[in-house]
Protein backbone atom coordinates (compact mmCIF):
# COMPACT_ATOMS: atom_id res chain seq x y z
CA UNK A 1 0.00 0.00 0.00
CA UNK A 2 1.70 2.84 -1.12
CA UNK A 3 1.69 6.45 -0.04
CA UNK A 4 1.78 9.82 -1.15
CA UNK A 5 3.32 12.76 0.20
CA UNK A 6 2.28 16.26 -0.69
CA UNK A 7 3.82 19.87 0.20
CA UNK A 8 1.17 21.93 -0.04
CA UNK A 9 0.55 25.79 -1.11
CA UNK A 10 1.62 25.51 -4.31
CA UNK A 11 -1.12 27.05 -7.05
CA UNK A 12 -1.24 25.12 -10.16
CA UNK A 13 -0.78 26.01 -13.93
CA UNK A 14 -0.49 24.46 -17.05
CA UNK A 15 -2.36 21.49 -18.82
CA UNK A 16 -3.19 17.91 -17.79
CA UNK A 17 -4.39 15.79 -20.76
CA UNK A 18 -7.29 13.88 -19.48
CA UNK A 19 -7.66 9.87 -20.04
CA UNK A 20 -10.00 7.97 -21.89
CA UNK A 21 -12.89 7.08 -19.33
CA UNK A 22 -12.97 4.53 -16.89
CA UNK A 23 -16.90 4.19 -16.34
CA UNK A 24 -17.16 3.73 -20.47
CA UNK A 25 -14.12 1.49 -20.96
CA UNK A 26 -15.16 -1.31 -17.99
CA UNK A 27 -18.47 -2.35 -19.87
CA UNK A 28 -17.47 -1.91 -23.19
CA UNK A 29 -14.82 -4.16 -22.37
CA UNK A 30 -17.38 -6.30 -21.74
CA UNK A 31 -19.36 -5.73 -25.09
CA UNK A 32 -16.68 -7.74 -26.51
CA UNK A 33 -17.86 -10.79 -24.86
CA UNK A 34 -20.87 -10.96 -27.26
CA UNK A 35 -18.83 -11.62 -30.55
CA UNK A 36 -16.52 -14.28 -31.48
CA UNK A 37 -15.19 -11.95 -33.69
CA UNK A 38 -11.97 -9.05 -32.10
CA UNK A 39 -13.16 -5.94 -30.80
CA UNK A 40 -10.52 -3.33 -30.92
CA UNK A 41 -10.66 -0.49 -28.42
CA UNK A 42 -8.69 2.72 -28.34
CA UNK A 43 -8.12 5.55 -25.33
CA UNK A 44 -8.40 3.04 -22.73
CA UNK A 45 -6.62 4.46 -19.71
CA UNK A 46 -3.66 2.95 -17.84
CA UNK A 47 -5.88 1.75 -14.68
CA UNK A 48 -5.63 -0.85 -12.17
CA UNK A 49 -9.08 -1.02 -12.31
CA UNK A 50 -8.17 -2.28 -16.25
CA UNK A 51 -5.73 -4.97 -15.11
CA UNK A 52 -8.14 -6.47 -13.00
CA UNK A 53 -10.69 -6.46 -15.57
CA UNK A 54 -8.33 -8.05 -18.40
CA UNK A 55 -7.16 -10.44 -15.92
CA UNK A 56 -10.68 -11.82 -15.64
CA UNK A 57 -11.20 -11.87 -19.26
CA UNK A 58 -8.51 -14.13 -19.09
CA UNK A 59 -9.38 -16.03 -17.26
CA UNK A 60 -12.49 -16.83 -18.86
CA UNK A 61 -10.85 -17.10 -22.04
CA UNK A 62 -10.07 -13.79 -23.97
CA UNK A 63 -7.05 -13.13 -25.96
CA UNK A 64 -5.51 -10.05 -25.34
CA UNK A 65 -3.57 -7.47 -27.03
CA UNK A 66 -2.33 -4.47 -25.85
CA UNK A 67 -0.45 -1.40 -27.86
CA UNK A 68 0.44 1.68 -26.25
CA UNK A 69 0.31 4.79 -28.67
CA UNK A 70 0.33 8.08 -28.32
CA UNK A 71 -3.21 9.86 -29.10
CA UNK A 72 -4.56 13.27 -28.80
CA UNK A 73 -1.22 14.92 -27.23
CA UNK A 74 -0.82 11.90 -24.45
CA UNK A 75 0.08 8.06 -24.31
CA UNK A 76 -2.93 5.94 -24.62
CA UNK A 77 -3.38 1.97 -25.16
CA UNK A 78 -5.81 0.10 -27.65
CA UNK A 79 -6.58 -3.12 -26.70
CA UNK A 80 -7.99 -5.68 -28.60
CA UNK A 81 -10.17 -8.29 -27.23
CA UNK A 82 -10.96 -11.73 -28.90
CA UNK A 83 -13.08 -14.39 -27.24
CA UNK A 84 -13.73 -17.06 -30.19
CA UNK A 85 -15.18 -19.62 -27.49
CA UNK A 86 -14.98 -18.80 -23.78
CA UNK A 87 -12.74 -21.42 -21.83
CA UNK A 88 -14.96 -20.85 -18.51
CA UNK A 89 -18.50 -19.21 -17.83
CA UNK A 90 -17.47 -18.55 -14.23
CA UNK A 91 -16.48 -15.22 -13.03
CA UNK A 92 -14.32 -15.97 -9.28
CA UNK A 93 -14.22 -14.49 -5.91
CA UNK A 94 -10.00 -13.52 -5.66
CA UNK A 95 -11.28 -11.07 -9.40
CA UNK A 96 -14.76 -10.19 -8.90
CA UNK A 97 -13.82 -9.11 -5.49
CA UNK A 98 -11.09 -6.79 -6.57
CA UNK A 99 -13.80 -4.78 -8.59
CA UNK A 100 -17.34 -4.34 -8.77
CA UNK A 101 -17.54 -3.34 -11.79
CA UNK A 102 -16.48 -7.16 -12.61
CA UNK A 103 -20.75 -7.64 -12.75
CA UNK A 104 -20.34 -6.72 -16.18
CA UNK A 105 -19.27 -9.85 -17.73
CA UNK A 106 -22.94 -10.67 -16.18
CA UNK A 107 -25.59 -9.84 -19.36
CA UNK A 108 -22.97 -10.84 -21.86
CA UNK A 109 -21.66 -14.33 -20.72
CA UNK A 110 -25.79 -15.06 -19.99
CA UNK A 111 -27.21 -13.64 -23.26
CA UNK A 112 -24.53 -15.36 -25.43
CA UNK A 113 -23.79 -18.89 -23.92
CA UNK A 114 -26.57 -19.14 -21.63
CA UNK A 115 -24.88 -19.51 -18.21
CA UNK A 116 -22.71 -17.52 -15.96
CA UNK A 117 -21.33 -18.05 -12.64
CA UNK A 118 -20.44 -14.63 -11.19
CA UNK A 119 -18.94 -13.71 -7.64
CA UNK A 120 -21.05 -11.10 -5.46
CA UNK A 121 -19.03 -8.38 -6.11
CA UNK A 122 -16.96 -6.08 -4.18
CA UNK A 123 -15.54 -2.31 -4.98
CA UNK A 124 -15.20 0.78 -3.28
CA UNK A 125 -17.29 0.81 0.13
CA UNK A 126 -19.37 3.61 -0.37
CA UNK A 127 -22.93 2.12 0.72
CA UNK A 128 -25.00 -1.33 -0.48
CA UNK A 129 -25.21 -1.32 -4.35
CA UNK A 130 -27.49 -4.26 -4.45
CA UNK A 131 -27.85 -6.25 -7.79
CA UNK A 132 -31.57 -6.63 -7.36
CA UNK A 133 -32.47 -4.69 -10.96
CA UNK A 134 -29.85 -6.35 -12.90
CA UNK A 135 -31.05 -9.90 -11.60
CA UNK A 136 -35.33 -9.06 -11.39
CA UNK A 137 -34.70 -7.49 -15.08
CA UNK A 138 -33.02 -10.67 -15.89
CA UNK A 139 -35.99 -13.05 -14.90
CA UNK A 140 -38.08 -10.53 -16.25
CA UNK A 141 -36.48 -11.38 -19.54
CA UNK A 142 -36.75 -15.57 -19.00
CA UNK A 143 -33.35 -16.43 -16.71
CA UNK A 144 -33.45 -18.34 -13.91
CA UNK A 145 -31.08 -17.19 -11.18
CA UNK A 146 -30.02 -18.57 -7.76
CA UNK A 147 -27.24 -16.82 -5.27
CA UNK A 148 -25.30 -20.09 -4.12
CA UNK A 149 -22.35 -20.07 -1.60
CA UNK A 150 -21.69 -16.39 -2.73
CA UNK A 151 -22.50 -16.81 -6.40
CA UNK A 152 -25.04 -15.39 -8.72
CA UNK A 153 -25.75 -19.05 -10.85
CA UNK A 154 -28.05 -17.67 -13.86
CA UNK A 155 -29.21 -20.04 -16.79
CA UNK A 156 -31.62 -19.51 -19.55
CA UNK A 157 -33.10 -22.01 -22.15
CA UNK A 158 -32.50 -20.99 -25.24
CA UNK A 159 -32.13 -17.12 -25.95
CA UNK A 160 -33.19 -14.59 -23.03
CA UNK A 161 -36.77 -13.01 -24.33
CA UNK A 162 -37.33 -9.15 -25.03
CA UNK A 163 -39.11 -8.07 -21.90
CA UNK A 164 -40.39 -4.31 -20.58
CA UNK A 165 -38.19 -3.92 -17.77
CA UNK A 166 -39.14 -0.55 -15.10
CA UNK A 167 -35.95 0.54 -13.47
CA UNK A 168 -37.00 1.36 -10.00
CA UNK A 169 -34.30 4.01 -9.58
CA UNK A 170 -31.77 4.90 -12.89
CA UNK A 171 -29.03 2.29 -12.72
CA UNK A 172 -25.95 3.07 -14.81
CA UNK A 173 -24.46 -0.63 -13.85
CA UNK A 174 -27.96 -2.02 -14.66
CA UNK A 175 -28.67 -0.30 -17.71
CA UNK A 176 -25.41 -1.29 -19.54
CA UNK A 177 -25.98 -5.13 -18.32
CA UNK A 178 -29.28 -4.78 -19.33
CA UNK A 179 -28.34 -3.66 -22.84
CA UNK A 180 -26.07 -5.55 -23.44
CA UNK A 181 -28.20 -8.78 -22.56
CA UNK A 182 -31.38 -7.21 -24.56
CA UNK A 183 -29.01 -7.04 -28.01
CA UNK A 184 -28.59 -10.88 -28.40
CA UNK A 185 -32.28 -11.44 -26.79
CA UNK A 186 -35.36 -12.66 -28.76
CA UNK A 187 -37.77 -9.80 -29.71
CA UNK A 188 -37.61 -6.47 -28.40
CA UNK A 189 -36.68 -4.95 -24.83
CA UNK A 190 -37.71 -1.63 -23.41
CA UNK A 191 -36.08 -0.59 -20.72
CA UNK A 192 -38.08 2.36 -18.69
CA UNK A 193 -35.82 4.78 -15.62
CA UNK A 194 -32.66 4.02 -17.66
CA UNK A 195 -29.73 5.66 -16.79
CA UNK A 196 -28.74 8.51 -19.22
CA UNK A 197 -25.14 8.76 -18.60
CA UNK A 198 -22.85 9.63 -20.94
CA UNK A 199 -21.21 6.27 -20.65
CA UNK A 200 -24.09 4.36 -21.58
CA UNK A 201 -24.24 6.41 -24.94
CA UNK A 202 -20.87 5.49 -25.83
CA UNK A 203 -21.73 1.60 -24.91
CA UNK A 204 -24.61 2.19 -27.09
CA UNK A 205 -22.57 3.52 -29.62
CA UNK A 206 -20.27 0.65 -29.53
CA UNK A 207 -23.08 -2.00 -29.83
CA UNK A 208 -24.47 -0.51 -32.53
CA UNK A 209 -21.68 -0.72 -34.40
CA UNK A 210 -21.20 -4.08 -33.79
CA UNK A 211 -24.75 -4.97 -35.13
CA UNK A 212 -27.23 -4.01 -32.40
CA UNK A 213 -30.35 -2.13 -33.04
CA UNK A 214 -30.47 -0.32 -30.06
CA UNK A 215 -32.87 3.37 -30.10
CA UNK A 216 -33.33 6.09 -27.33
CA UNK A 217 -29.58 6.76 -26.61
CA UNK A 218 -29.47 9.93 -24.18
CA UNK A 219 -33.08 9.48 -22.77
CA UNK A 220 -34.69 7.54 -20.14
CA UNK A 221 -36.11 5.19 -22.23
CA UNK A 222 -33.93 2.42 -24.23
CA UNK A 223 -35.68 0.19 -27.30
CA UNK A 224 -33.61 -3.01 -27.99
CA UNK A 225 -34.58 -4.34 -30.94
CA UNK A 226 -32.70 -8.53 -30.40
CA UNK A 227 -30.46 -9.79 -33.18
CA UNK A 228 -28.78 -13.11 -33.26
CA UNK A 229 -25.22 -12.23 -33.88
CA UNK A 230 -22.77 -9.50 -33.25
CA UNK A 231 -19.33 -8.46 -35.14
CA UNK A 232 -16.02 -7.27 -34.46
CA UNK A 233 -15.55 -3.36 -34.25
CA UNK A 234 -12.77 -0.63 -33.64
CA UNK A 235 -14.18 1.73 -31.40
CA UNK A 236 -12.45 4.90 -29.50
CA UNK A 237 -13.73 5.42 -26.04
CA UNK A 238 -14.78 9.01 -24.93
CA UNK A 239 -12.61 11.22 -22.59
CA UNK A 240 -12.98 10.86 -18.79
CA UNK A 241 -15.31 13.67 -17.85
CA UNK A 242 -15.08 12.78 -14.01
CA UNK A 243 -10.78 13.18 -14.15
CA UNK A 244 -11.67 16.59 -15.70
CA UNK A 245 -14.12 18.02 -13.04
CA UNK A 246 -11.39 16.30 -10.71
CA UNK A 247 -8.33 18.65 -11.87
CA UNK A 248 -10.70 21.39 -12.47
CA UNK A 249 -11.22 21.50 -8.81
CA UNK A 250 -7.65 21.43 -7.73
CA UNK A 251 -6.98 24.28 -10.46
CA UNK A 252 -9.95 26.23 -8.62
CA UNK A 253 -8.75 25.19 -4.84
CA UNK A 254 -5.28 26.42 -5.18
CA UNK A 255 -6.09 29.56 -6.95
CA UNK A 256 -4.14 28.05 -10.03
CA UNK A 257 -4.90 28.17 -14.03
CA UNK A 258 -5.10 25.13 -15.76
CA UNK A 259 -6.06 24.26 -18.48
CA UNK A 260 -7.63 20.61 -19.07
CA UNK A 261 -6.91 19.18 -22.83
CA UNK A 262 -9.17 16.14 -23.77
CA UNK A 263 -11.95 17.14 -21.26
CA UNK A 264 -15.48 16.58 -22.29
CA UNK A 265 -17.02 20.13 -21.26
CA UNK A 266 -20.29 19.61 -22.52
CA UNK A 267 -21.03 16.32 -20.02
CA UNK A 268 -20.12 18.83 -16.89
CA UNK A 269 -21.83 21.66 -17.18
CA UNK A 270 -23.62 21.32 -13.92
CA UNK A 271 -20.19 21.30 -12.09
CA UNK A 272 -18.92 23.78 -14.00
CA UNK A 273 -21.99 26.09 -13.32
CA UNK A 274 -21.35 25.38 -9.27
CA UNK A 275 -17.88 26.28 -10.60
CA UNK A 276 -18.20 29.70 -11.85
CA UNK A 277 -20.36 30.35 -9.10
CA UNK A 278 -17.86 29.86 -6.30
CA UNK A 279 -15.89 32.76 -8.48
CA UNK A 280 -13.71 30.50 -10.94
CA UNK A 281 -13.80 31.40 -14.47
CA UNK A 282 -14.08 28.92 -17.08
CA UNK A 283 -13.04 29.12 -20.35
CA UNK A 284 -13.88 26.99 -23.42
CA UNK A 285 -10.91 25.48 -26.00
CA UNK A 286 -11.28 24.09 -29.19
CA UNK A 287 -10.79 20.89 -26.88
CA UNK A 288 -11.27 21.34 -23.59
CA UNK A 289 -11.45 24.26 -21.33
CA UNK A 290 -9.81 26.28 -18.98
CA UNK A 291 -10.16 27.03 -14.95
CA UNK A 292 -8.83 30.09 -14.12
CA UNK A 293 -8.80 31.31 -10.25
CA UNK A 294 -5.78 33.16 -9.79
CA UNK A 295 -7.61 36.38 -8.10
CA UNK A 296 -11.00 34.62 -7.33
CA UNK A 297 -12.28 34.94 -3.71
CA UNK A 298 -13.77 31.60 -3.36
CA UNK A 299 -17.29 31.67 -2.06
CA UNK A 300 -19.31 28.32 -1.21
CA UNK A 301 -21.99 26.78 -2.92
CA UNK A 302 -24.66 24.04 -2.26
CA UNK A 303 -24.01 20.88 -4.17
CA UNK A 304 -27.01 18.34 -4.81
CA UNK A 305 -25.70 14.97 -6.55
CA UNK A 306 -28.28 13.20 -8.93
CA UNK A 307 -28.55 11.41 -11.48
CA UNK A 308 -26.80 12.93 -14.82
CA UNK A 309 -27.59 15.42 -15.84
CA UNK A 310 -27.39 16.67 -12.45
CA UNK A 311 -24.69 16.52 -10.36
CA UNK A 312 -22.19 13.18 -10.53
CA UNK A 313 -22.20 12.01 -7.11
CA UNK A 314 -18.45 10.97 -8.77
CA UNK A 315 -17.66 14.91 -8.00
CA UNK A 316 -19.08 14.97 -4.51
CA UNK A 317 -15.96 14.34 -2.19
CA UNK A 318 -13.64 16.56 -4.43
CA UNK A 319 -16.36 19.46 -4.48
CA UNK A 320 -16.63 18.93 -0.91
CA UNK A 321 -12.55 19.23 -0.56
CA UNK A 322 -13.54 23.05 -2.02
CA UNK A 323 -16.34 24.26 0.15
CA UNK A 324 -13.22 23.37 3.12
CA UNK A 325 -11.38 26.34 1.96
CA UNK A 326 -14.11 28.70 0.24
CA UNK A 327 -15.90 31.74 2.13
CA UNK A 328 -19.33 31.04 3.90
CA UNK A 329 -21.16 27.72 4.37
CA UNK A 330 -22.39 24.98 2.06
CA UNK A 331 -24.44 22.42 1.97
CA UNK A 332 -23.48 19.13 0.30
CA UNK A 333 -26.80 16.75 -0.09
CA UNK A 334 -25.79 13.01 -1.49
CA UNK A 335 -28.97 11.61 -2.90
CA UNK A 336 -27.49 8.41 -5.09
CA UNK A 337 -25.22 6.57 -2.17
CA UNK A 338 -25.92 6.59 1.65
CA UNK A 339 -22.26 6.54 2.66
CA UNK A 340 -19.97 8.81 0.88
CA UNK A 341 -19.17 10.52 3.27
CA UNK A 342 -16.28 8.82 4.47
CA UNK A 343 -13.69 11.20 3.69
CA UNK A 344 -15.33 13.66 6.38
CA UNK A 345 -13.50 12.49 9.42
CA UNK A 346 -9.93 12.81 7.25
CA UNK A 347 -10.84 16.21 5.95
CA UNK A 348 -11.78 17.27 9.85
CA UNK A 349 -8.20 15.63 10.93
CA UNK A 350 -6.72 18.72 8.29
CA UNK A 351 -8.83 21.14 10.36
CA UNK A 352 -11.70 21.21 7.99
CA UNK A 353 -15.41 22.42 9.70
CA UNK A 354 -18.40 19.90 8.43
CA UNK A 355 -21.10 18.94 10.36
CA UNK A 356 -22.68 15.52 8.77
CA UNK A 357 -26.44 15.55 9.33
CA UNK A 358 -27.27 11.86 8.95
CA UNK A 359 -26.43 10.25 6.05
CA UNK A 360 -27.57 12.06 3.09
CA UNK A 361 -26.82 16.09 4.03
CA UNK A 362 -22.92 18.03 5.35
CA UNK A 363 -22.53 21.73 6.11
CA UNK A 364 -19.09 22.84 5.13
CA UNK A 365 -18.21 25.97 6.47
CA UNK A 366 -14.91 27.44 4.98
CA UNK A 367 -11.96 28.25 6.99
CA UNK A 368 -8.98 30.30 6.18
CA UNK A 369 -6.77 27.30 6.27
CA UNK A 370 -6.14 23.53 6.21
CA UNK A 371 -2.87 22.00 8.20
CA UNK A 372 -1.60 18.79 7.26
CA UNK A 373 -1.56 15.39 8.71
CA UNK A 374 -1.07 11.58 7.86
CA UNK A 375 -4.59 10.88 6.16
CA UNK A 376 -6.32 7.11 4.98
CA UNK A 377 -8.03 6.69 1.68
CA UNK A 378 -11.66 5.29 2.28
CA UNK A 379 -12.46 5.38 -1.71
CA UNK A 380 -11.24 6.24 -5.23
CA UNK A 381 -13.24 9.95 -5.29
CA UNK A 382 -12.45 10.32 -1.54
CA UNK A 383 -8.68 9.67 -2.59
CA UNK A 384 -8.27 12.34 -4.82
CA UNK A 385 -10.41 14.97 -2.17
CA UNK A 386 -7.89 14.32 0.15
CA UNK A 387 -5.00 14.94 -2.64
CA UNK A 388 -7.23 18.34 -2.89
CA UNK A 389 -7.21 19.17 0.41
CA UNK A 390 -3.13 18.69 0.76
CA UNK A 391 -2.50 20.96 -2.31
CA UNK A 392 -3.72 23.44 -0.01
CA UNK A 393 -2.71 22.49 3.22
CA UNK A 394 0.47 23.67 5.46
CA UNK A 395 3.23 21.50 5.54
CA UNK A 396 3.21 17.83 4.60
CA UNK A 397 0.22 15.87 3.88
CA UNK A 398 0.63 12.04 3.94
CA UNK A 399 -2.34 10.20 1.79
CA UNK A 400 -2.08 6.22 3.07
CA UNK A 401 -3.94 3.45 1.10
CA UNK A 402 -3.37 5.38 -2.64
CA UNK A 403 -4.08 2.17 -4.15
CA UNK A 404 -7.81 3.62 -4.84
CA UNK A 405 -6.47 6.22 -6.65
CA UNK A 406 -4.61 3.94 -9.12
CA UNK A 407 -8.07 2.37 -9.94
CA UNK A 408 -9.68 5.46 -11.56
CA UNK A 409 -6.72 8.24 -12.33
CA UNK A 410 -3.78 7.63 -14.66
CA UNK A 411 -0.23 8.88 -13.62
CA UNK A 412 -1.47 11.20 -11.36
CA UNK A 413 1.43 12.02 -9.63
CA UNK A 414 3.09 13.04 -13.06
CA UNK A 415 -0.05 15.27 -14.08
CA UNK A 416 0.11 16.93 -10.92
CA UNK A 417 3.85 17.25 -11.10
CA UNK A 418 3.89 18.98 -14.94
CA UNK A 419 1.37 21.61 -13.37
CA UNK A 420 3.50 22.51 -10.44
CA UNK A 421 2.39 20.33 -6.93
CA UNK A 422 4.99 19.15 -5.07
CA UNK A 423 4.24 15.75 -4.88
CA UNK A 424 5.45 12.43 -4.52
CA UNK A 425 5.04 8.54 -4.59
CA UNK A 426 6.33 6.67 -1.38
CA UNK A 427 7.12 2.73 -2.47
CA UNK A 428 6.05 0.15 0.28
CA UNK A 429 7.83 -2.50 -0.20
CA UNK A 430 5.59 -5.92 -0.71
Amino acid sequence: MDKIKIIGGKPLFGKVFISGAKNTALPIICASLLTDEPVTIQNIPFLSDIKSLNALLLQLGTKIEEKSEERNGHLTQTITYHTPQPTSLVAPYDYVRKMRASYYVLGPLLTKYRHVELSLPGGCAIGARPMDIHLSSLEQMGAKIEIKNGYVVADVDGRLQGAHVAFHSASVGATCNILMAAALAEGTTVIENAAKEPEIADLIDILNKMGAQIEGANTSTLTIHGVEKLHGVTHEIINDRIEAGSYAVAAAITHGRVELVNAPAQFLQTPLDILRKTGATIEMTDNGFIVDAQNAKLVGQDVFTDYYPGFPTDLQAQFMALMCVSEGAAMITESIWENRFMHVPELMRMGANINVHGHASAIVRGVEKLSAAPVMSTDLRASFALILAGLVAEGETIVNRVYHLDRGYEHLEEKFKAIGADIERIKIPD
